[in-house]
């Protein structure tokens, strides 16, 4: 299975990549007040891209040895990525106030955004490196 390792890997970044920009393109058009985020068709399309994203992450998980997680990045990663889904979904919840829909928003694109610099650096502290001295 290691042979189809880069596929899988280029797979995942890419519906990574589009599963963050998709829900960052409904949260905004959401604060803008359109109903087009809420259709059921685009949710389906989301939860699509996501069902793709999450396959595609347990085949490597598979595939790669267990030593290369050895840091904690990975559970690290896992706990954001739990926290990215919890606040988009509480952030696309009727009956919100559009500044606490922005701000739910707001916190699970940085959650997403810590997500994939713990991706791209293996280390738990992600793009938090960059602040530490």
């Amino acid at each position: 299975m290691i042979e189809f390792y880069p596929w899988i890997k280029l797979v995942h970044m890419y519906a990574a990549l589009s599963s963050g920009a998709f829900f960052a393109l409904r949260a905004l058009a959401l604060l803008a007040g359109m109903r087009w985020p809420r259709a059921a068709a685009v949710r389906y399309l989301s939860y699509s891209v996501d069902t793709v994203l999450l396959t595609a992450a347990l085949m490597l998980l598979t595939i790669l040895p267990a030593g290369m997680f050895a840091n904690g990045w990975l559970l690290v990663k896992i706990g954001f990525v739990a926290c990215y889904v919890v606040l988009g979904i509480a952030a696309f919840r009727p009956r919100r106030t559009t500044a606490a829909r922005a701000i739910l928003a707001g916190a699970a694109l940085l959650c997403f955004l810590q997500v994939y610099g713990i991706a791209r650096m293996h280390h738990p502290l992600g793009l938090l490196l960059y602040l530490a001295p």
